[in-house]
């Protein structure tokens, strides 16, 4: 795919945003959303990663710290044919990385198609 400017790309996330499904985010709490270029460690198949502890294993004390979403926007652009492709991974990564809030596991998110 093309080179994309930050605003390129930031304009498609808001498109993604719009594109997740109906109640998908009813429930997230504390949880922030950061773009980040590539992943620390290098890696380039890793698309998004959820970093925290997911809901049903919280303690009731409400002091946590925020859980993380990250998406990794070199990695992304690498991966997606196009415009339309791009977002529809952005929709893909960012449900696969919610369910991880809700506690929903890898092997669990590929059965049900969003992996």
């Amino acid at each position: 795919m093309e080179y994309l400017s930050e605003e390129e790309f930031e304009a498609i996330l808001d498109e993604a945003l719009d594109d997740l499904p109906a109640g998908v985010t009813d429930e997230l709490d504390n949880v922030a959303l950061f773009v980040e270029d590539r992943p620390e460690d290098g890696n380039p198949h890793l698309l998004g990663l959820y970093e925290g502890t997911p809901v049903g294993e919280r303690g009731i004390s409400g002091l946590e710290l925020p859980d993380n979403i990250f998406l990794y926007r070199d990695n992304l652009i690498a991966f997606a044919d196009d415009r339309d492709h791009l977002r529809s991974e952005m929709v893909v990564t960012i449900v696969h990385e919610i369910a991880h809030f809700y506690g929903i596991d890898d092997e669990r998110l590929h059965e049900i198609g969003w992996g």
